[in-house]
């Protein structure tokens, strides 16, 4: 029979050697979390083991991803497919214990964790999907979502801007199903925090509106289990946990100071700390009688079992919300869900006109809202400016983030790994860059997350420089798995969002605050506009130049080219909507639209102008803008700035001379 300290000791001498093996790591954290963790995974979590995708499964998150052997060594302990010599390819290539947890490499990781603070937002995503879930298929008898989202934090995460923005959504929302463990070791890589993080954080979460359990032993068993039974008894509040811990506990020279945080403990220390924890066994090596009482598949047959029976129970009541809830957690498209998009589509080119792309994106998410009731929208506290909400749109499916750019896309990040919901938001593409690395975590991980920029350049006008974007659109689309689209009016809208929606990853869709005139188009080139690039105003005679533009910018290609044509200079105007989705497509279909024998090529976009190089080449020519703007009426600020029709003949004359 295993006692608790033999149980967590586990954990740390594994997460001790699997450093030590790597020589680069972060020892003491695990070292200092271990004794919560092991009443963690093993008497409160939901969780199955042989079942890392259960539906009803509790979800954990480890914000601070730096402590990343805590989790590793949990989910190998508890029986997760974690097996010993992936704690000991630990950080090593393509191994499922990498640095930082990484989603979708290795069961049980919820999310990638690294940058510190996200992790926390997530959880917040995580707990709202619950919450709404369970509010839409939850019936008297059957309560089929019900489970808690749990995170746990350190110092850092809690540094963090981000731990704000989502801290106080959270409570404002009361996420009671969300559980926050605070690891309060008081150290981070500088040393004790108590110079610069000085803060009442009990007192700080309180005024978020949270539930908060101070001041509990993290060492001491009796008094963490009290703390995580209260903790998970559902109060309509989220709860933060306090745990005091100290970093490195087990390390005699170490313990409690910035030497245990980022570095091995050294092979000497090492030896020390495995007397001080009376711990024979050698590196990676667990006691027979430790491994059986970590063991938890049994009791996640358990769980997962009678979950599964009550569904099925639930099925044979409601089969249409069953098999609704199965369809939406599988990501599964529903057939025909698509149509009235492509009838909006369709009835746009018809009837031609122009319409702000903000309106026409407007327009789409209405088009399919009805028939995916799994779309989340929300803004940034700019819903009318953006043009996020629908006609209709139910509170339950639509969320105002308040001025919380960072936190809504983390949080978006959180719904969309938890399942149940395809989430888009909404904000002006200039303060996407508050936002930035979680736009980056979503892609990195290949999630389904929408995220919708509006007032996307200069004509933006009088609000000036500070909220014209000019750098942002090159940032996204060197943002790897990131498909960036900005159309130019509403048929290439309508396809951007049928796009981003059968996407599995996310997408980032930049609309107009000006009223743009839909082009005219074969429903080949419709077609085509899928494929990111696409011929849209083919050259008269013998092909001379090639003008390619995207979103508001091609109407000027499109005018710069009938002058051309007419003056007998046949010129080619290549839409190009989203310049990674044309990169994407086989050769024969690029050499169609952009023959690389044709060196005569002029790119336009109002922003930055390095992106358009790799198409044009350094014989070619960009019309864009490299500076900050003005503050002036948008047709102003475009003229000041050369985003003219004039400007563009001057740059086909210039690469055609």
């Amino acid at each position: 029979m295993s006692s608790a300290v033999e149980r967590a000791n586990a954990i740390r001498v594994l997460a001790m050697d699997a450093v030590q093996r790597a020589n680069s790591g972060h020892p003491g954290a695990p070292m200092g979390m271990a004794d919560f963790a092991e009443v963690l995974w093993r008497e409160v979590l939901r969780h199955d083991p042989a079942n890392p995708d259960w539906i009803n499964r509790d979800r954990v998150v480890l914000s601070n991803g730096h402590a990343s052997m805590l989790l590793y060594s949990a989910l190998h302990l508890s029986g997760y497919d974690v097996g010993t010599e992936d704690l000991k390819a630990f950080r090593q290539l393509d191994s499922k214990t990498a640095g930082h947890p990484e989603y979708g490499h290795c069961p049980g990781v919820e999310t990638t964790t690294g940058p510190l603070g996200q992790g926390f937002a997530n959880a917040v995503g995580m707990a709202l999907a619950e919450q709404r879930l369970g509010e839409e298929f939850n019936t008297d008898d059957f309560k089929v979502i019900d489970h808690r989202t749990i995170v746990i934090v350190g110092d850092g995460c809690l540094m963090e801007g981000i731990s704000h923005e989502a801290a106080s959504l959270a409570g404002t929302l009361g996420l009671g199903k969300l559980v926050c463990l605070y690891d309060d070791n008081g150290i981070s890589i500088d040393g004790e925090v108590g110079e610069w993080f000085g803060e009442d954080v009990p007192g700080r979460f309180e005024a978020y509106g949270w539930r908060v359990i101070r001041n509990v032993d993290g060492h001491d068993r009796d008094d963490i289990a009290e703390a995580l039974e209260n903790a998970t008894d559902s109060s309509g509040q989220p709860t933060l946990v306090c745990l005091r811990t100290t970093i490195g506990y087990g390390s005699p020279a170490k313990a409690g100071t910035a030497d245990a945080h980022g570095a091995p403990l050294g092979d000497e220390e090492i030896a020390v700390v495995r007397g001080e924890l009376n711990w024979g066994s050698e590196p990676f090596e667990i006691p027979e009688h430790v491994r059986e009482a970590w063991d938890c598949r049994a009791r996640g047959a358990t769980l997962s079992g009678d979950w599964q029976a009550l569904f099925e129970r639930y099925q044979a009541a409601h089969p249409d919300k069953a098999s609704e809830l199965l369809r939406r957690m599988a990501g599964e498209l529903p057939a025909g869900w698509a149509d009235e998009l492509n009838a909006l589509a369709a009835d746009a080119q018809a009837s031609g006109g122009s319409l702000a792309t903000r309106k026409s994106s407007q327009a789409c998410i209405g088009a399919v809202a009805n028939a995916l009731p799994e779309l989340f929208g929300g803004s940034a506290d700019l819903t009318g400016s953006n043009g996020t909400r629908w006609s209709g749109a139910e509170p339950s499916r639509y969320m105002s983030y308040g001025v919380r750019e960072f936190g809504m896309t983390a949080i978006c990040n959180g719904i969309a790994l938890h399942g149940g919901f395809i989430p888009f938001s909404g904000t002006f593409l200039v303060f996407m860059e508050y936002a930035r690395n979680a736009v980056r975590l979503a892609s990195l991980m290949g999630i389904r997350n929408i995220l919708v920029y509006t007032h996307d350049s200069v004509a933006v006008g009088e609000d000036g420089p500070t909220h014209q974007p000019v750098e942002q659109l090159t940032n996204l689309r060197t943002t790897p798995g990131l498909a960036t689209w900005r159309p130019c009016d509403t048929v290439e809208s309508a396809v951007a969002w049928r796009c981003a929606i059968e996407r599995n990853g996310p997408s980032a869709l930049i609309f107009t605050r000006q009223g743009l005139p839909c082009q005219p188009k074969n429903a080949q080139q419709i077609d085509d506009i899928a494929r990111g690039g696409y011929v849209l105003v083919k050259e008269q005679g013998e092909l001379a130049s090639i003008i390619i533009a995207t979103g508001s910018e091609v109407e000027l290609a499109v005018q710069a080219a009938a002058q051309l044509n007419v003056a007998g200079k046949g010129t080619r105007v290549v839409s190009m909507p989203s310049a990674e989705t044309f990169l994407a497509q086989d050769a024969e279909y690029r050499e169609a639209v952009l023959p690389a024998a044709m060196r005569a090529r002029v790119a336009v976009e109002a922003a930055h102008g390095d992106y358009w190089y790799r198409f044009v080449g350094l014989d070619g020519a960009v019309v864009s803008i490299d500076r900050y703007g003005v503050s002036a009426p948008g047709n102003e600020a475009l003229a000041t700035l050369g985003m003219t029709v004039d400007s563009v003949l001057a740059a086909v004359h210039r690469v055609t001379a």
